[in-house]
This record gives C-alpha cells, sequence and structure tokens, in this order.
C-alpha cells in the first residue's frame, strides 16, 4: 500500500486549484444513465471512488471516454446500456453504488444494484432509498445482499408522490431526486437534503430536460417527462476538498489563494475559521486565506449538523487545526457514530484529546499566549477512512519530524493528488510505494 512521508514545519504558501467535487461527479455519473443521448461532464476528479463508477457504469454497456485534450473531461454514452446491474464486486469498497439504483429503475423498468461499502464510518441505511422508490410505485426485494428492484406489471414508468424522508440523506435525496425526472407526474421530496452537489445535481438535470423547482431547499418539486436528453456540464468544485486546504494553511500559519473555492459553500467552516483569528477574503474565483500561526489562533468548539450547518466531513480537519491552537475545545459529532477514529491516531502524534459516551471529543491545544509550549512530534499513523486521513496529513504538516502516513488509498478515494497539491504550497511531502 502506498503511504505519504511528510516532515513537518513548513507554512503553506502560493496557489492551490480545487478540483471537481467527489459528491457531485458520482451522482451526475449516474444521471447519465438516464439517457440514451452522449453526455460530457468537465471538471472531473482522478479519484478511485471516480475510477471504480466509471468501471461500474462500463460493466452495464455504457461507452466511457476521457477527452485526450482534457483528460478531466468524460464523455459517457449510455445507449448501448443493456445490463442495469451493479454487481458486489465493482461497488464493495464504493457507497455511491447505491445512486445507480434510481436511474436505472426510472429508464428501464428494473435494476439489481448491490448493498454498497465505504468508508467504515458508522450505520448509514439504504431504508430511505428504499422507502422513497416504492412510494413511486417500485417493487423491491432485498436478497442475497443486492437490492431488486422493477416496476408492477402493466406499468412503465414510476409515478410521482409526496415522499418524506424519516432522515435527511443526501444520496436519498440524489437517488429520489433522479428517479423522479421520469416518473409520471409531479413528485414532491420533503425533508430534502441541501447540499450544494444535489444543487449542481438538479442543474445538470435541467440541461437535460428535467421540470425541478426548489433545489437547494428542504423541499423540491418534479414534474416528470417521459424522455431525458444529452447535456454538457462541469462539476462543481469540491468543498471539502478547499475546506481541507483552508484548515491547512490555517494550521501551519500559511498564507495560501484557494482557487475555485467557493465562500456561500463554506459558510459554517469559514466563521470558525474567522471566530479562531484566520484571515479570510472572498475573491471572484477563490478565497485567500492568511494565518497568523496556529499557536496565535483560538480553539472552536463545533457540532456537526445537516448543510448548511458544519459538515461532518470537516470535523477531522478542523479538529486537527484545534490540536495545535490555543485553549480547550469541544467537538461533537451527531451525524455518524463511528467517527471519532482519528483520534487516536492524532494521540501517537502528541495530540490531547479524550472522547465522552456522548460522541464528543475535548481537545487541550497545543498553543499559549502565541507560542506552541507542546509539539506535535512526528510518527507512523494510520489512516482509517478519507476525512481522517486528510486529519492526519494536517497534523504531519505541523509536527516536528517525519510522519508517515498509512493506508492512504482513503484519502485517493476523495482527494486529487493530494500530495502534489501540497507540494506545490510548500510542503515537504512524498509518497513512497
Amino acid at each position: 500500500m502506498d503511504k505519504l512521508l511528510i516532515r513537518g514545519g513548513r507554512q503553506l504558501r502560493g496557489e492551490v486549484p480545487v478540483s471537481g467535487a467527489k459528491n457531485a461527479a458520482l451522482p451526475e455519473l449516474c444521471a447519465a444513465l438516464l439517457t440514451d443521448e452522449p453526455v460530457v461532464l468537465h471538471n472531473v476528479p482522478h479519484l478511485q471512488d471516480v475510477a471504480t463508477m466509471l468501471v461500474l457504469i462500463r460493466h452495464m454497456g455504457v461507452s466511457i471516454a476521457r477527452d485526450a485534450a482534457d483528460d478531466c473531461t468524460v464523455r459517457i454514452a449510455a445507449g448501448a446500456l443493456h445490463l442495469p446491474e451493479a454487481p458486489y464486486e465493482l461497488v464493495k469498497t464504493m457507497r455511491a453504488s447505491v445512486l445507480a439504483l434510481g436511474p436505472l429503475l426510472a429508464r428501464f423498468g428494473r435494476a439489481k444494484v448491490s448493498l454498497p461499502g465505504g468508508c467504515a464510518i458508522g450505520s448509514r441505511p439504504v431504508d430511505q432509498h428504499i422507502k422513497g422508490l416504492k412510494a413511486m410505485g417500485a417493487e423491491i426485494v432485498v436478497e442475497h445482499g443486492y437490492m431488486i428492484a422493477s416496476l408492477p406489471e402493466g406499468r412503465t414508468r414510476l409515478k410521482g408522490g409526496r415522499i418524506t424522508t424519516d432522515m435527511v440523506t443526501v444520496t436519498g435525496t440524489e437517488n429520489l431526486l433522479m428517479a423522479a425526472t421520469l416518473a409520471e407526474g409531479e413528485t414532491i421530496l420533503e425533508n430534502a437534503a441541501q447540499e450544494p452537489e444535489i444543487v449542481d445535481l438538479a442543474e445538470m438535470l435541467i440541461k437535460m430536460g428535467a421540470k425541478i423547482e426548489g433545489h437547494g431547499t428542504a423541499c423540491i418539486r418534479i414534474r416528470g417527462v417521459e424522455r431525458l436528453h444529452g447535456c454538457e456540464h462541469a462539476v462543481v468544485a469540491d468543498r471539502i476538498e478547499a475546506g481541507t486546504f483552508l484548515c491547512a494553511v490555517a494550521a501551519t500559519g500559511g498564507d495560501a489563494f484557494v482557487r475555485h473555492a467557493r465562500e456561500e459553500h463554506l459558510g459554517a467552516v469559514i466563521d470558525k475559521l474567522r471566530d479562531a483569528g484566520v484571515e479570510i477574503e472572498a475573491r471572484r474565483d477563490g478565497i485567500q486565506v492568511t494565518s497568523p500561526g496556529a499557536a496565535n489562533l483560538t480553539a472552536q468548539s463545533f457540532r456537526t449538523t445537516e448543510y448548511p450547518g458544519f459538515p461532518t466531513d470537516m470535523q477531522a480537519q478542523f479538529m486537527a487545526l484545534n490540536v495545535v491552537a490555543q485553549g480547550p475545545s469541544t467537538v461533537a459529532e451527531t451525524i455518524f457514530e463511528n467517527r471519532f477514529m482519528h483520534v487516536s491516531e492524532l494521540l501517537r502524534l502528541g495530540a490531547k484529546i479524550r472522547t465522552t459516551d456522548a460522541r464528543e471529543a475535548v481537545i487541550e491545544g497545543l498553543g499559549t499566549n502565541g507560542a506552541t509550549t507542546e509539539h506535535l512530534s512526528g510518527a507512523t499513523v494510520m489512516a482509517t477512512d478519507l476525512r481522517a486521513s486528510a486529519s492526519l496529513v494536517i497534523a504531519g504538516l505541523v509536527a516536528s519530524g517525519e510522519t508517515l502516513v498509512d493506508r492512504i488509498y482513503h484519502l485517493d478515494r476523495g482527494y486529487d493528488c493530494m500530495e502534489g497539491k501540497l507540494r506545490g504550497l510548500g510542503a515537504d511531502v512524498e509518497r513512497i510505494q
């Protein structure tokens, strides 16, 4: 397995580009299954999950080609799709495979999709997907590890309806949104997720001819159409990658321009960074971040919640910043029950953290009155999930000596060339095979 070797102590300075969002690219690749006409997606990131999704839809009979002049442009032609199935062997490492269920069922009237895998950060049941599709008239059984869906005899399309999920679910909202575009009549999705990636997916579907209103709010209305056509669309920039670089620059006392980052997508994170003492300036095509050094920053307490609250996908990275800032802080994780696995690895580097039964982490920052009285020191640490990997990289950038981050295949699932971008900012980072 590849590892990252980080020699800490350097400030991050310069400019770093943010790639397309994984959590937008994956549903948008599945949205291309809704039409038999070609779809062109720009700004598609080079990530392991994206590669897995491309292999999966190619397995179904879809034609996939990367543009010779721009390898972030992918051309998808699903006209020859003949196998509406997602087998376990191709999706066991990627939870987003469930996003194929809605489009396949809507277009072909049947689908067989393996129950998904992904990061081991807690229970993320697909029951809301199944509940919503059943409300649209689908017949679904779960057997032998697969969701097997079909339309009742005599029906050729799903039917619209009012669907209220029991919880806010991003992939559930995306799946039902895509399925509803080809359903008969109007579908109303209540308690819908409001993430920017969902807005971006809806904008792509509208380009394909879908009739959608209210995306970005908790109530989305979709008037189904008989068919969708092809389109050309650019994947929105990854707000979590952008937030990760903001935290990394802040922790190292750096000064950098994060190109393509959008302030309106990172409101809760930016508010906390500003409260900590980080200077954030939104510009036309990105965000300038300037830090006085972690020891001059004040640690911030926060609680993860659904968008537009503080994102669970930024919890680990901001915790790494709190570790080296001044004063105590408390981090409460309300989304996933198993998302503090990075704590034990941060402790190996010298962090002062204790966890409680209430899914809270209490951190005692190492910074005091502008000086770091105690330092993180490099060690070998092991990544346990995607965002935990990023927190360990941030801590390694600050720690004295060498930090070796093992099992970075987790990092490759969500960050496009992380080590190359960090080197562009002046970090001493190398990938070891």
